[in-house]
């Protein structure tokens, strides 16, 4: 396990997202009212916009809060927001992805070059690390969608490339181009998800310990913890014992 999913399993052992779920559904509202400025208002007619409100109400997002969310895009109100990437090292030399939405690119830039630079690492050009990821779909469910060999079944049949089961739940992979077809065929079979959305996947990953991952999860933290930032991916991998320490700390 790499990445963001073992900086997910660690925040979600520590309970940190009820902590900052208005952060959270901020970010979501700002995903859907972009989507559904760049297609149309339609969740149905519009993959992008169906995806956020999916993930928004997986994330139990108000109803109301998610139609303000789309209404301010068919009335042009608040600020236009542009998605921007940045890439990185990190500590130990860690492949780092951010993924912004952001009203201000000299604004958000400042802050995120600011974090590379406090943790010990260096933010690089686009494309500087990218090539070290695929871009894929991923799809999560809870581990009450059923057993790994009922979600695995599934998601041969649905067309996906991957799946990987542990206490957490389900995560299974796609070709990025597929993402729409590969949710619907799961979502007939094994319910509503939790997530579906596209994520970079690292290729290759960077073994760190305990020191080096506790600086690179404080990176993420400080960048998950903007405003402007949607999602961060990195490459980073620790052992199970370092894992369950961070975990408790």
């Amino acid at each position: 396990m790499a990445g963001h999913s073992q900086f997910k399993n660690i925040m979600h052992r520590k309970g940190r997202q009820d902590a900052v779920r208005s952060k959270i559904f901020s970010k979501l509202a700002r995903e859907i009212t972009v989507a559904a400025k760049m297609g149309l208002p339609d969740p149905t007619m519009n993959p992008r916009l169906r995806l956020a409100v999916q993930n928004a109400k997986a994330q139990s997002m108000p109803k109301d809060n998610i139609e303000r969310a789309i209404s301010k895009a068919t009335a042009n109100e608040g600020d236009n927001y542009e998605e921007v990437r940045y890439e990185g090292y990190g500590p130990g030399g860690v492949a780092v992805i951010v993924e912004a939405l952001t009203d201000n690119r000299n604004r958000t830039a400042s802050t995120v070059r600011t974090a590379f630079t406090k943790s010990g690492g260096a933010l690089g050009e686009t494309g500087s690390v990218s090539f070290m990821f695929d871009r894929v779909g991923e799809v999560v469910y809870p581990v009450a969608a059923g057993d790994a060999d009922a979600v695995m079944e599934a998601a041969i049949m649905a067309g996906a490339d991957d799946i990987q089961s542990d206490d957490n739940g389900h995560t299974i992979t796609c070709a990025f181009e597929n993402i729409g077809d590969v949710s619907k065929a799961l979502e007939d079979t094994l319910g509503e998800a939790e997530t579906v959305k596209t994520v970079w996947k690292p290729q290759t990953t960077a073994p760190v310990d305990e020191e080096k991952a506790q600086s690179v999860l404080r990176l993420i933290e400080t960048l998950d913890d903007d405003d402007d930032v949607q999602n961060v991916y990195a490459n980073f991998e620790v052992d199970d014992e370092t894992l369950a320490k961070l975990s408790a700390a």
